[in-house]
């Protein structure tokens, strides 16, 4: 029987970490119609909430790679958890819009260091070769996240108002911070359980290259291509995200139980689209040699399959044809997650908390727009098609921009 290394665990923790911050991310959209009700939001106001979070999401992409690179993923990530957890908490104590608003705020500044800080450990305690797969499989636990989330939430709004089930959702995630210190390396030579074959079949890093100041601008540039393609993927995210559940609340006229099964099976798709995008981009990879292949390819061919399977969304209006199309767009959208993620670790692999954070930089930027946009075109127009036309245009756009990706071109100081 193959032991279950120290680098096998701490893929395990990230693994239930992306799971975590997800729950803690998504629970107010299953909670989202109760909560409207409750605080007299509109569906405008209830999509600048959800947009809050990625105010600072966004910047702390940028100053998180940086936070990540520079103190190490045992603190940052330590801390980062802790802070979603706590604002979590305080969730469920929002008394009306402005409080709400304020609170989606502090759980961006939790989870923005995130992604970019786990990206570094990933790239200290993963062999080259498993990037894609790595990248790949903790996303799944994310959108594995994003499906359970809100049949999660649904089981505790049956015996708990939406108030207690924030509280209990946050207290039980703040379990991971301890697992996490007591287990987890910076370096993995620091590890106790590490063993000689462990370190062979990872990169080889030195304290210095570990610690070295990433050149930003320099590297800003390089990775812009990447930001953008970044940020049409995430606004069809965002919009899944957020409002997927709602979308089958009011459009469909269904309960929040039923409502919750439907978005559950639209986001489970993309659990399978994480792994299938990270598998095919190492093994393309492996058989081709080329990084241009393994990663370009599975990018355009996500965006063009989103696209495909949203178009039935706004032409029939039949709840099995929406759920199966959904599904199936979403799928395809999650194929972009592995290979986009890593094309960063691929350019500039000595700074690779920096170069993620930079392109999730991207990403952010759509949460800040796609959600309130999102709900201000359902206010205005009285449709939920607009919205989704606005996220086919992007896949397309993506898919073209996506079609210039060069992540053979490594990254360099001159």
């Amino acid at each position: 029987m193959k032991r279950f290394s120290p680098p096998h665990t701490v893929l395990a923790l990230l693994c239930l970490l992306y799971f975590i911050l997800f729950v803690n991310r998504v629970n107010i959209s299953t909670a989202g119609p109760l909560m409207k009700a409750d605080l007299g939001l509109s569906n405008t106001q209830l999509g600048l909430a959800f947009s809050a979070f990625s105010i600072p999401y966004a910047l702390f992409q940028l100053i998180g790679g940086w936070i990540g690179d520079r103190l190490g993923a045992r603190f940052t990530l330590a801390a980062c958890c802790t802070i979603v957890c706590l604002t979590t908490v305080l969730t469920g104590a929002a008394g009306g819009f402005t409080s709400l608003f304020l609170l989606r705020l502090a759980l961006g500044f939790g989870e923005g260091a995130a992604f970019p800080t786990a990206t570094r450990a990933m790239s200290a305690w993963t062999p080259v070769s498993n990037w894609g797969f790595a990248q790949g499989i903790t996303h799944s636990f994310a959108r594995i996240g994003n499906a359970a989330t809100p049949a999660i939430m649904a089981a505790l709004l049956a015996f708990v108002s939406w108030r207690e089930s924030f509280a209990i959702v946050g207290v039980a995630s703040l379990l991971w911070v301890f697992v996490w210190v007591w287990y987890f390396r910076n370096e993995p030579k620091e590890h106790p359980a590490i063993t000689k074959g462990d370190l062979a079949a990872l990169p080889v890093r030195s304290e210095e290259r570990a610690r070295a100041s990433a050149p930003w601008l320099r590297l800003a540039r390089h990775i812009l291509p990447v930001t953008l393609v970044d940020f049409c993927y995430g606004w069809t995210l965002w919009l899944f995200l957020s409002w997927i559940p709602a979308f089958f609340f009011e459009n469909y006229h269904l309960n929040l139980q039923s409502s919750a099964m439907f978005s559950a099976g639209v986001l489970f798709a993309g659990v399978v689209g994480d792994t299938v995008g990270g598998v095919v981009s190492d093994r393309l990879l492996d058989a081709t040699g080329s990084l241009v292949v393994a990663r370009r390819s599975v990018i355009i061919a996500g965006f063009l399959g989103g696209f495909t399977f949203l178009v039935p969304v706004i032409l029939i209006h039949n709840l099995t044809v929406t759920a199966v199309c959904l599904s199936l767009a979403f799928f395809f959208a999650e194929l972009i997650v592995a290979p986009i993620w890593s094309v960063p670790m691929d350019i500039a692999p000595r700074y690779a908390g920096t170069a993620s954070g930079m392109m999730n930089f991207g990403f952010g930027v759509a949460g800040l727009v796609s959600p309130s946009t999102f709900g201000y075109l359902v206010d205005r127009t009285g449709s939920w098609v607009f919205p989704f036309l606005a996220s086919m245009i992007l896949l397309l756009v993506g898919a073209v921009l996506a079609a210039r990706l060069r992540p053979d071109r490594r990254f360099s100081m001159p």
